[in-house]
C-alpha cells in the first residue's frame, strides 16, 4: 500500500553535464520554486512538508549518483564537482534560472558551491544540520570528539564500509520497514521521537536500497571539501540546527551563521534529521526565507 505522501512525488529524468543520467523530482504544488540540495543517499521523503498539495512551494530535487534510481556514472566520477553539475541539470531541465534551495545535512555544502560557482542561480539558502563544508569535521561534536580526531574517525569507517558494506548489503537492502521498525529507529533516538512513523516508512525503506559500499563512497567523495568562504556571502541565509545533532554539531552551525552577514540563526530539541523530525518548522523558516528574498 502506497504511502500518504508517495502520490505528491514525481520522478523523472534528466542528464547531467557527464552523460549521467539522474533521476530528478517534484511535488507539482502551486508556489515559488525551491531547489532541494538533500543529504546523501536521501530522497524527498526527508521533508514530508514539502510533499504536501498545499505547502505553497514547488519543488524540485534529484537522487544523488548511484541511488533512488539515479545511474552511476560510468567513469565512477563522484565528487563536488559532479553534485553541483547534478544541480545545475535539474535547474536547467526546469527552466528555473534561480532559486532559493532549501538543504540538509551534506546538500549544503552542495548549495553553498553551487552558489559560489553560478551566484545568478542561488537566491537564498536554508541550510538545515549542515555546514558549508568540512562536514566530516563536525560530526560527533556533541560528544565532545575533537575536529580532526572526528574527521579522521569518520574517514576510517567509511574507508571500512566500502569493503564491509558488500557483506551488509544482502541485509540492509531486505530490511522490513514496516510501523514497528520504523518506531523502533524512533525509541533508540537515532531519530527523534516526534518524528511521523508514517513519514518515517518511505524515507528508510528507500534509503536502504542503496548499496552500503556505494553510501561509503558517496561520503568520501565529499571528505576533502574545504570550509566555503563565507564571509562574501551576499545573500538571504537561514541555519537550523539541531541541539542533539551527533552529525552536524549545532555550534559550527552557529558558527557559521555568525560569518554569513544578516543570517538567521534557529536552534531546535532536534537530531540530525530535522525535517522529518519537524517538518511545519522547517516549512515556516523556508516560507519566511522567501519573503526575505522577495
Amino acid at each position: 500500500m502506497p504511502s500518504p505522501t508517495a502520490a505528491l512525488v514525481r520522478y523523472y529524468d534528466v542528464t547531467s553535464a557527464d552523460g549521467t543520467r539522474i533521476r530528478a523530482w517534484t511535488n507539482d504544488a502551486q508556489g515559488p520554486t525551491v531547489l532541494v540540495s538533500n543529504g546523501l543517499g536521501t530522497n524527498p521523503h526527508a521533508w514530508p512538508s514539502l510533499l504536501r498539495p498545499d505547502c505553497g512551494v514547488h519543488v524540485i530535487g534529484w537522487n544523488h549518483r548511484g541511488t533512488g534510481g539515479s545511474a552511476r556514472p560510468s567513469d565512477g566520477r563522484i565528487d563536488l564537482d559532479s553534485f553541483v553539475d547534478d544541480a545545475v541539470a535539474v535547474l536547467d531541465d526546469a527552466g528555473v534560472e534561480s532559486a532559493v534551495v532549501a538543504a540538509w545535512s551534506t546538500g549544503v555544502t552542495i548549495a553553498f558551491e553551487l552558489a559560489a560557482r553560478h551566484p545568478e542561480r542561488v537566491t537564498g539558502v536554508l541550510a538545515v544540520a549542515g555546514v558549508p563544508g568540512n562536514t566530516l569535521s563536525t560530526m560527533l561534536a556533541p560528544l565532545r570528539v575533537p575536529p580532526l580526531v572526528a574527521r579522521l574517525t569518520m574517514v576510517g569507517v567509511a574507508r571500512s564500509a566500502t569493503v564491509a558494506g558488500h557483506a551488509l548489503a544482502p541485509l540492509t537492502r531486505r530490511l522490513p520497514w514496516t510501523n514497528t521498525t520504523a518506531g523502533l529507529v524512533r525509541r533508540l533516538r537515532i531519530i527523534g521521537p516526534s518524528a511521523d512513523t508514517a513519514a518515517l516508512r518511505p524515507l528508510l525503506q528507500e534509503f536502504f536500497t542503496t548499496h552500503p559500499a556505494w553510501y561509503a563512497k558517496l561520503a568520501l567523495s565529499v571528505a576533502d571539501t574545504a570550509r566555503v568562504s563565507l564571509s562574501e556571502v551576499d545573500m538571504p541565509v537561514t541555519f537550523v540546527a539541531g541541539r542533539s545533532d551527533v552529525f552536524t554539531g549545532a555550534r559550527a552551525m552557529r558558527t557559521a551563521a555568525q560569518r554569513v552577514k544578516g543570517s538567521r540563526y534557529r536552534e531546535l530539541d532536534a537530531t540530525h534529521f530535522i525535517p522529518v523530525e519537524c517538518p511545519d518548522l522547517v516549512l515556516d523558516e523556508l516560507k519566511a526565507l522567501l519573503t526575505r528574498v522577495g
